[in-house]
């Protein structure tokens, strides 16, 4: 359990780095780096009165013990040279376990004021741990505060979101456990942990024998794309038991070389967005795309062994996005690999992010046998849905992995007929409507085998009952801290300038404390242009000329972005004038509705990219060659 003091500590450490280290993520890894140094100097010390040797820091290494970084009469600038140099030269230190070797790989000091170092190692100094438990207790908090992970899409899995469903999939002793996008590998340790507590006796008193603990801990596998992702990792496991984890920095998209590996249990919650210009694939997946949530899902159902088993977070456009990627996928999944659908709340990943989630369960060897699939609606996850998460005392959770089991356990018998006895958690929610079970053939008639539950209830909500809300009760304006003038418009720089000009980004700055960074996406609407725009990253306001409407509960801002669009805002007179705007009504559909409408939008504009993309090659092409027709020709007559 994590004290006040420790949790004090670790604040302390962050405030101290916050000014020269502003990254919320870089600052998880320079505390990392420095608490992992400083355990291994306990566990020498704690060797050392137990009459053992010290082996870490010995030879042309003792130098760097740690005590060393802290002695008086040190200067500041020789502090900060001194832990630079051994941060730089522990990798290459013989007397470290190659497991301390890989975290240090790479790591530096991104800062070079030894004031702030020096204040840095003193609060790190007052961590006193005997035991990796305790440690690792620490950095489970260090990594709740950890903010967005990354720009690949990657977030932070809530913890009671992993342990969910690692409870469905349910791995067990002697099964191999594969996370091909591991992050900090907060899905292997909960599989880890919940294996242990199923071999336990009365007591609570493991059973398991030295030989089957150690077969254990080798079970678990992940790759991540981001060395620091990856330190983080080996850090994380090691202070949940793993003495050697294996976790490797590997492209799971790009690189075969582990094609051939096969998991008994997959757990992930894979990147959702893809680079600009897509991933690039190499040629072994089914499905062929450049889109890394489908590869991913791709790679995962098809490294699963016969009896193997999944559970996967997705995004929405997987769900039911009409892109003939997606569709060939979803027929993969439905036809040998999926058994269950879980939607989950669209707060889910506040603060970091508002996207709509599902949870997809596969199972090879029960899909083999049953002819249908659940479809599972969790409305409350314990917190609420804002961007502080606080918990709350619905929890749809529990009701729903009891469903799932109780679906997963009827072995391939007709669900629809099988004994209300043997299921009914799974039978009151099919009757209070949060649980569906679907025929995979009514999945598979048109051809698209959508997975939103909603679209094969019987009761479909007419077009027509969609009530009309005026903009203005949907929308609240969002003030920016600053505004960037045009005269400081640069053209690069870190961070967009958004303003009501024709172009998406009218100019570029570092300039941080302008910075708007809203938690989703929001919609830019121009007072004199009625230019409307859809931010989802950090931007800066350029002047004045824009309203930045971030959408309420229950309105996708996406969905906005493209209804605004469709009228000619500037003829309906709505220039100059956001307060006719407010009054403007538009239709609302249930959520899911707008996303699909969404997803159908962009899949009409991801295929006129395409033919755009396609024209410009082909000119290209026919430029070409009409210049080597001319080049010939012109030799010709030269040659006469």
């Amino acid at each position: 359990m994590l004290d006040v003091e420790t949790r004090r500590r670790i604040d302390t450490a962050r405030d101290i780095l916050v000014g020269k280290v502003p990254d919320p993520k870089s600052q998880v890894e320079q505390i990392t780096i420095a608490l992992i140094y400083k355990f291994m100097w306990d566990i020498e010390a704690r060797g050392e009165e137990l009459g053992g040797q010290r082996s870490f820091f010995v030879n042309d290494f003792e130098r760097y013990a740690w005590p060393k970084l802290l002695r008086s009469g040190l200067g500041g600038f020789e502090t900060l040279n001194l832990y630079a140099e051994a941060l730089g030269r522990i990798p290459e230190n013989p007397g470290l376990p190659p497991l301390f070797r890989n975290i240090f790989n790479n790591a530096y000091l991104p800062y070079r004021d030894p004031e702030t170092l020096r204040e840095f190692l003193k609060v790190i100094d007052q961590f006193q741990y005997d035991h990796s438990e305790r440690l690792g207790d620490a950095f489970e908090y260090l990594l709740s505060i950890m903010g967005a992970q990354g720009d690949a899409g990657q977030f932070r899995t809530p913890r009671h979101i992993i342990d969910f469903i690692v409870e469905i999939v349910n791995p067990q002793l002697g099964e191999t456990v594969l996370d091909p996008a591991c992050g900090t590998g907060g899905f292997l340790i909960s599989a880890y942990k919940q294996i242990q507590r199923a071999n336990t006796d009365a007591d609570g008193q493991s059973t398991l024998t030295p030989h089957e603990r150690s077969r254990l801990a080798e079970s678990f596998t992940g790759y991540d794309i981001s060395p620091d992702m990856v330190r983080l990792s080996l850090a994380n496991m090691y202070l949940h038991g793993f003495v050697q984890p294996d976790i490797h920095e590997y492209d799971t998209l790009t690189n075969e070389e582990r094609w051939e590996e096969y998991v008994d249990v997959i757990l992930a919650n894979p990147p959702f967005m893809s680079p600009k210009g897509g991933i690039r694939p190499h040629n072994r997946f089914s499905v062929q795309s450049r889109r890394s949530e489908v590869l991913f899902v791709d790679y995962m159902a098809e490294h699963l062994t016969p009896t193997g088993r999944a559970g996967i977070i997705v995004p929405e456009s997987i769900i039911f996005q009409s892109q003939r990627a997606h569709a060939q996928l979803r027929r993969m999944l439905v036809e040998d690999f999926l058994v269950a659908v879980v939607s989950l709340p669209a707060g889910v990943f506040n603060p970091y992010s508002g996207v709509k989630t599902s949870i997809l369960i596969l199972n090879r060897a029960l899909a083999r046998h049953t002819a249908h699939i659940a479809f599972f609606r969790v409305e409350n996850d314990g917190y609420d849905l804002g961007a502080q998460r606080r918990p709350i005392d619905l929890n749809d959770l529990p009701r729903t992995a009891r469903a799932l089991r109780e679906f997963l356990n009827i072995d391939g018998r007709d669900v629809q007929d099988a004994h209300k006895e043997a299921r009914p958690t799974l039978s009151s929610l099919l009757d209070d409507g949060t649980a569906l079970i679907v025929e995979k053939l009514r999945i598979a008639a048109d051809g698209d085998f959508n997975l939103a539950g909603d679209r094969y209830r019987e009761a479909q909500i007419p077009v027509t009952s969609y009530p009309w809300r005026k903009v203005g009760s949907l929308v609240e304006t969002v003030s920016p801290p600053a505004k960037i003038p045009k005269t400081e418009f640069a053209e690069s720089g870190m961070y967009p300038v958004i303003d009501q000009s024709q172009s998406e980004i009218a100019g570029w700055t570092n300039d941080r404390t302008a910075l708007v960074s809203p938690r989703k996406p929001v919609v830019i609407f121009g007072d004199h242009t009625c230019i409307v725009k859809l931010i989802e990253t950090p931007f800066a306001q350029g002047a004045d000329g824009i309203k930045i409407l971030d959408t309420k509960e229950g309105l996708d801002p996406r969905f906005l972005c493209y209804v605004l669009r469709c009228r000619g805002l500037q003829q309906d007179g709505y220039r100059r004038h956001f307060s006719k705007l407010k009054e403007y009504e538009i239709p609302v559909p249930p959520l899911e509705v707008q996303q699909e409408i969404v997803a159908e939008i962009e899949r009409y504009q991801e295929s006129i990219d395409d033919a755009r993309d396609e024209i410009e090659r082909l000119e290209r092409k026919i430029e070409s060659s009409i210049g080597s027709v001319w080049c010939d020709s012109d030799e010709g007559a030269l040659g006469k």
